[in-house]
């Protein structure tokens, strides 16, 4: 299931760096996942009036919170992908999740 999903954000990810002249390297995978968590942070901030509005409604604010977090998801991913983590082994690990039996 996430190997799918990485793909794709890995994709999409080579797409935007190579378009913007990005360099992706170690470093760059933890420092844009923490700008993204900062954003997320942000919106989060909105939503529960701890920070200005600047004149979004709460279907504005509520997109932006999904939008943020779907950012956040994406750079995890990249992250573990980059450094070879095997995340669903680390959840069932962590979680105590199994696999469902079919």
């Amino acid at each position: 299931m996430l190997s799918g999903l990485i793909q794709q954000f890995e994709k999409a990810s080579t797409t935007y760096a190579t378009a913007h002249g990005v360099e992706r390297d170690d470093d760059w995978f933890v420092l844009k996942l923490q700008e993204e968590m900062g954003e997320l942070t942000q919106i989060w901030n909105r939503k529960t009036g701890r920070g200005r509005r600047k004149g979004m409604t709460n279907e504005e604010v509520a997109l932006a919170l999904a939008d943020e977090t779907a950012d956040v998801l994406g750079h995890i991913l990249l992250f573990a992908h980059r450094n070879g983590l095997d995340l669903a082994a680390a959840v069932e690990r962590k979680w105590r999740f199994r696999p469902e039996e079919g």
